[in-house]
């Protein structure tokens, strides 16, 4: 004797249902279903389980707010920044903003330089002097003096940034803050302003996805004749690592522009269905300050990834590309998986 089968729901019942699912499934970070009711009438078996399913994702919370963030990145082409080049919208600023793991390391880093640079005998009587070049809308600035608040240290504070628009907010951030005596702002790019004092610190948050694509050693190259000799550069350096991967959703993506220049161009991901097919190698090192003259920011390297048999065979679609950065000695910031 088997039990009658469930009771198919209205054609309106089941269109709001399936609705409801892609729609709470969207909300929780995940995809829709991976079937579809195409008679709304119909019964199944399983349909009992998915109407559950349905119920339980809506009862879903947002999750992590850092997980809530990275949703609609996952899997999402995007073409890495070109600070040097292009004036970033606020908009850009403002998702930085929101990765409060990065800006407590750069605290963290600010904090035990100014530590060791100045001992407690003379914390009183010393101002350190800290740049932050690309200053942005001034979140380093905020993160500086903070640690400098920490560390019981005296600091002035000089904020470099060519963009007009992330300038406004900075002055209002000072203005809101009253900061008009340990900070100056400098409205002009990093390369080419002279100051009228060197820098103890140099503080930059230049670093792309695989640690130097956006340019950071071209940038701080050019910017550390701001520095002393005996100066602090954070980050003081910086190692890329390259690891084969299979995606076919990515690699679909990028097919669809059918030419080959979108093969060829490195993007930035949130990878989210992809596997490795070997553990990440390092490939580029930079350290800074590079008194190294001229200095030369140019790569290249043969790499050789190997897979056990016993993993089977997989497909190689492209390259994930992580990074590891000391920002000071003891205080890290990366991208790279096997540190995670």
């Amino acid at each position: 004797c088997q039990p009658p089968p469930p009771p198919t729901p209205a054609p309106a019942a089941a269109a709001d249902s399936a609705a409801a699912a892609e729609a709470a499934a969207a909300a929780a970070g995940g995809d829709a279903l991976p079937f579809t009711i195409t008679d709304p009438g119909e019964s199944h078996v399983l349909r009992p389980y998915w109407e559950y399913l349905c119920y339980l994702f809506r009862r879903i919370d947002g999750g992590v707010p850092q997980d809530q963030l990275e949703a609609s990145y996952r899997d999402y082409l995007q073409t890495p920044l070109q600070p040097l080049q292009d004036n970033l919208e606020s908009q850009t600023y403002e998702t930085f903003e929101k990765d409060v793991t990065k800006y407590n390391c750069y605290q963290a880093a600010v904090k035990a330089a100014l530590l060791d640079r100045v001992p407690q005998d003379k914390a009183a009587d010393t101002v350190t002097t800290l740049m932050v070049v690309g200053a942005g809308r001034g979140p380093l600035v905020r993160a500086s003096i903070a640690a400098a608040k920490e560390a019981g240290r005296q600091l002035r504070v000089y904020a470099v940034e060519k963009n007009p628009a992330a300038i406004v907010h900075i002055q209002a951030m000072v203005n809101a803050e009253g900061w008009h005596d340990k900070v100056t702002i400098v409205a002009q790019d990093m390369r080419t302003w002279e100051p009228s004092e060197k820098a103890d610190i140099l503080v930059s948050e230049l670093l792309g996805s695989f640690g130097d694509n956006e340019l950071s050693p071209e940038c701080l190259d050019g910017a550390q004749r701001l520095l002393k000799p005996d100066g602090i550069s954070i980050p003081c350096s910086y190692t890329s690592y390259l690891a084969p991967i299979t995606t076919s959703k990515l690699h679909d993506a990028v097919k669809g522009y059918k030419d080959l220049e979108h093969f060829e161009t490195p993007y930035v991901v949130k990878f989210h269905r992809y596997y490795q097919l070997s553990p990440p190698q390092a490939v580029f090192i930079f350290t800074h300050p590079n008194w190294n003259q001229p200095a030369d920011n140019s790569r290249s390297g043969t790499f050789r990834f190997t897979r056990n048999s016993e993993d089977g065979v997989g497909v190689l679609h492209g390259f994930a590309g992580y990074f590891e950065s000391v920002l000071y000695p003891g205080v890290t910031l990366n991208t790279h998986p096997p540190t995670h």
